[in-house]
């Protein structure tokens, strides 16, 4: 494999997770979350999605697999670990922190289906 095929690739799968992650939102949001962030960026992590419906704030993780199974094995332990990090460090942002329960949420993006939104698929 070439550097050009490697970077052609590189930009369909960076193309792929915008889209994952675009429509999980819609799909968050029409279940009545509101988004606060998305692709929330921090010294230890990324979290791909923030939504937040009334004192519930799920951290989304979003995959694209060709099964549930495969999504939910996506999230590795060293994935949970960054994730619950970044976390921690957006909660302490938050001015209302007190108020807030935090949830670790999946969204998997799966062919020729709506997203899969499975709560609580790790403890933090």
């Amino acid at each position: 494999m070439d550097r050009t095929d490697r970077q052609n690739r590189k930009i369909a799968a960076y193309r792929r997770g915008h889209r994952g992650e675009w429509l999980a939102a819609l799909a968050l949001m029409l279940k009545g979350y509101r988004i606060q962030a998305r692709r929330y960026k921090t010294r230890l992590g990324e979290i791909d999605l923030i939504a937040r419906r009334g004192d519930v704030v799920a951290i989304v993780e979003v995959k694209a697999r060709n099964s549930l199974g495969e999504a939910m094995d996506a999230v590795s332990y060293t994935a949970q670990r960054r994730i619950d990090a970044a976390a921690d460090l957006w909660l302490a942002r938050q001015p209302n922190r007190h108020k807030l329960s935090i949830r670790y949420d999946l969204v998997a993006i799966l062919p020729r289906r709506w997203p899969v939104h499975v709560q609580n698929i790790f403890q933090g």
